[in-house]
């Protein structure tokens, strides 16, 4: 029994919260590079590591080739400028001939297997197995976020700031997890600082990130306040009402539409809330942006109507071809209708 292997495996495994059976194949892994330096050529080799024991057997295998392939010619050479397929290493190739000498049954692209003299896992081995226990835990880590978060896709998280750059804010999520918050995800004119708690909409994760998958957030996005009005309105959460639209000028102003198929049930007032407590507690989140909730409806000019209250609208055209609509309201009403800097329109 090799308690040495156990016991890394076990310690690791609990230290770094990764599975066991990653940490053994890093070891496989670390054993199969101290192998091969050793014999000092490129040969193909495998490491099986009894889960059970921590003991180990090492063998070395051959591709087998077509006999043509052999014969085109042999190089050792990593750089070689021939194709792929007439690329011949005796050093872990073997011609079809060859092998079926060992085994009369044996067919191209399969392996002829040996076992070989294992190395020791001492110390040069217990090197290579620390570099590539770290690399693996790394990995590992990562795919647990990634895995993690996956989940939480199109809903709110917290983090606490952790680093604040011209571009972006980093947020620790905790659990070596950390959030990006670009700048143009942010609220107009809002200020985060180092230890500030944050609250934002999980949009995106790229895992194409050079040191390892991003996990993007926002406060701009018109998501943010639809999920910060399911917590606030338990009806929404129930699905008694349903947010249908939501559009935004983060920071300014914003414009839900809401609708309920249950005729007992306000759903304007239920997302204002008594005295205005809901639709305040979203506001104060949001920096004060100024929240409009109006009632949805299916007919596309009926809800332009809703929304421009308390504008009263004289008059309304549609283009169904362009998707567009001409708006007519009173004179003395038109600067209520477009609304500041033209929010409205």
């Amino acid at each position: 029994m090799n308690k040495e292997i156990l016991l890394v495996a076990e310690v690791v495994s609990n230290e770094k919260n990764v599975d066991k059976e990653i940490i053994f194949q890093a070891i496989e892994a670390a054993l199969v590079a101290a192998t091969k330096k050793k014999a000092n050529e490129a040969i193909d080799v495998t490491v099986e590591i009894n889960r059970k024991t921590g003991d180990y057997v090492t063998f070395r295998r051959w591709l087998v080739v077509e006999d043509e392939r052999a014969e085109a010619g042999t190089s050792t050479s990593l750089a070689t400028a021939e194709p792929a397929e007439a690329y011949f290493d005796p050093s872990s190739m073997m011609k079809l001939q060859d092998a079926r000498k060992q085994n009369p049954d044996i067919a191209v692209g399969e392996y002829i297997v040996e076992t070989m003299d294992s190395v020791e896992f001492g110390r040069i081995a217990a090197q290579k197995a620390k570099q590539v226990i770290v690399q693996k835990v790394l990995e590992a880590e990562r795919a647990q976020i990634v895995n993690a978060y996956r989940e939480k896709m199109g809903q709110l998280i917290n983090g606490t700031v952790k680093r604040v750059t011209r571009d972006f804010i980093t947020l620790d999520m905790g659990h070596n997890a950390e959030a990006i918050l670009p700048r143009s995800e942010m609220i107009a004119h809002e200020a985060c600082r180092m230890g500030d708690r944050v609250r934002a909409y999980l949009y995106d994760i790229n895992t194409d990130g050079i040191k390892g998958p991003q996990i993007l957030v926002s406060r701009a996005k018109p998501a943010m306040l639809m999920e910060l009005f399911k917590i606030e309105v338990p009806e929404i959460g129930e699905e008694l009402i349903e947010v249908k639209a939501a559009a935004r000028d983060p920071g300014s102003r914003a414009k839900i539409a809401v609708k309920t198929n249950d005729g007992r049930i306000d759903p304007i007032g239920a997302c204002v809330g008594m005295r205005g407590a809901r639709v305040q507690a979203v506001s104060s989140e949001l920096g004060g942006e100024r929240i409009d909730i109006v009632l949805w409806d299916d007919n596309p000019a009926q809800l332009v109507i809703n929304a421009m209250a308390p504008a009263e609208v004289a008059a309304i055209v549609v283009d169904e071809d362009s998707h567009t609509m001409d708006v007519a309201v009173k004179t003395d009403q038109l600067s209520q209708a477009i609304g500041r800097y033209g929010q409205n329109v």
